[in-house]
This record gives structure tokens, C-alpha cells and sequence, in this order.
């Protein structure tokens, strides 16, 4: 006791007295507190996989961010929410969960996870509980150049090869358009008919990427869900593929998004 008093008087003298209780009583782990999440985890849409979040992912790894992709099935809003929260549930911390077209269906549901402190939308459904993508889609005109094919014999939707480049992916080298259609990865159509159990935008920090030049999802369909969802807006003039077409831009929205979202 005798030294403790040495020691605190000393202190008393050099210290001002709130500063000396700030330090004597401030928590381990206050520090960490405004510290940016770390976590990203990327969901891709229909008719593509994982692999085309590949400049996205280059980008925020050498800034420092973990980031994992999930690769869904795209057979029903179940499954690809099981397999987006497998991915989450091996984060160490809190995670950012982007999703993109038919992944932002997924995000609105799978961000109810307790892991997840925020969401980014890119060029994407955000719905809301009970709700799916065709009651959305049929909101607005549908955009002429989209090439969305009727589900064929065995209820997989594919993306019409003539309409491809110009409907998908117009900002894209025609030898990248034709590689992404002749790599796509058919969504089973029950999916768009299937409902979200509740819009994780509602308690976590949102944000919602709009691709000005898009023509598979009209972009007042994204501007009016994002708005709905009181998400911070960006615009990109991009086709629907803005994380293939302006990967910075994109990478920037979801480092803001883990900057806002920090716990």
C-alpha cells in the first residue's frame, strides 16, 4: 500500500486527476472499439460464381482485409443462405456482407446472422420479409436488352447467349462476354418465386451500389429498394457487372461499409 501511494501520488503530481482516471479505469478493449471490420464476405448472383469477384477480392487483400466468397448453389433461397452463413460462421469477427443481383436477395436474409455488421448491395434485390424477386421485378418495365430466358425442362433459368455481352456485361471485352456465357451457371427458377424471411437492412448499416447502365436489373428497381432500405447510395456507370467492369469503385463502397460498420 505504502508503494501504491508513492506511486499514485507521484502520478497525481504529473497527471491531471480526470486524465489519471480515464487511465485507471478505461477498458482492455476500448481501444478496439472504432477499429474497421476485417471480415468481407462476397456473394455472387445468378448466372455467375465466385470466381468473378476476383478483382474485388485482389484489391481489398493487399489493403489489409480478410475476404472469403461464398459459392452458392443457386438451387433455392435456403440453400444459398445455408452456404452464405457456413462462410460467415468461420469469420473470427464481425463481417461485411456484400451481395450482388440474386445475392442480394441472399444478403438480406443471411445478414440476420449476428456476425454480420453490415451490408453492401451491388446492383441487387433488398428485401424485405415475405417478399421475392419477381413481385419486384414486375414493378418496373423490364429493360429490352436483357436476355433472362423462361426456366427450361428442368427449371433452370440460363441467360440467352445473343443478348449476353450487350444485356450482362456490355462494358466487357466481347472474348470476356463470350467466356461468361459460356461459363454461366443457371439459377433454378424457383428461387425468384422464393420468399425472404426478414430484410437484415433494417437493423444493420447498409449500402447500395447502383449500376447506372444496367440492363438486367432496371436501376430504378435498385435506386427505389435501396432508399427504401435508408442505404447510402452509389452510383457507378457501369453494366450489371460493376465488381468485374469498376472493381475499385466497388472495393471502395465496401471498405467505407466496414469503416461504418465498426463495433
Amino acid at each position: 500500500m505504502k508503494t501504491n501511494s508513492i506511486l499514485f501520488g507521484g502520478a497525481r503530481r504529473l497527471l491531471p486527476a480526470t486524465l489519471l482516471l480515464s487511465i485507471l479505469f478505461q477498458s482492455p478493449t476500448a481501444g478496439a472499439q472504432n477499429m474497421p471490420v476485417k471480415n468481407i464476405v462476397l456473394v455472387h448472383g445468378a448466372f455467375v460464381d465466385g470466381s468473378g469477384w476476383q478483382r474485388v477480392y485482389n484489391i481489398l487483400v493487399k489493403k489489409g482485409y480478410h475476404v472469403a466468397i461464398a459459392q452458392i448453389p443457386l438451387t433455392s433461397l435456403k440453400d444459398d443462405v445455408d452456404a452464405t452463413n457456413r462462410i460467415i460462421d468461420r469469420q473470427d469477427g464481425p463481417v461485411v456482407l456484400v451481395g450482388h443481383s440474386w445475392g442480394g436477395a441472399v444478403i438480406s436474409e443471411a445478414g440476420l446472422n449476428p456476425k454480420v455488421a453490415g451490408l453492401v448491395f451491388v446492383a441487387a434485390f433488398a428485401l424485405d420479409q415475405g417478399e421475392n424477386c419477381i413481385q419486384w421485378l414486375g414493378s418496373v418495365p423490364a429493360m429490352p436488352e436483357s436476355g433472362i430466358l423462361p426456366p427450361d425442362d428442368k427449371g433452370f433459368v440460363y441467360y440467352d447467349q445473343a443478348k449476353f455481352h450487350a444485356g450482362f456485361c456490355a462494358d466487357l471485352s466481347p472474348a470476356e462476354s463470350d467466356f461468361m456465357c459460356a461459363s454461366q451457371k443457371p439459377i433454378f427458377a424457383q428461387c425468384f418465386a422464393d420468399k425472404v424471411a426478414d430484410g437484415a437492412w433494417k437493423t444493420k448499416p447498409s449500402y447500395g451500389i447502383v449500376a447506372v447502365n444496367d440492363k438486367t436489373l432496371n436501376p430504378e428497381l435498385e435506386r427505389k429498394l435501396y432508399q427504401r432500405a435508408k442505404a447510402k447510395i452509389v452510383e457507378i456507370k457501369s453494366s450489371h457487372v460493376a465488381f468485374l467492369t469498376h472493381p475499385d469503385e466497388v472495393s471502395k463502397v465496401i471498405m467505407d461499409a466496414a469503416a461504418a460498420s465498426a463495433k
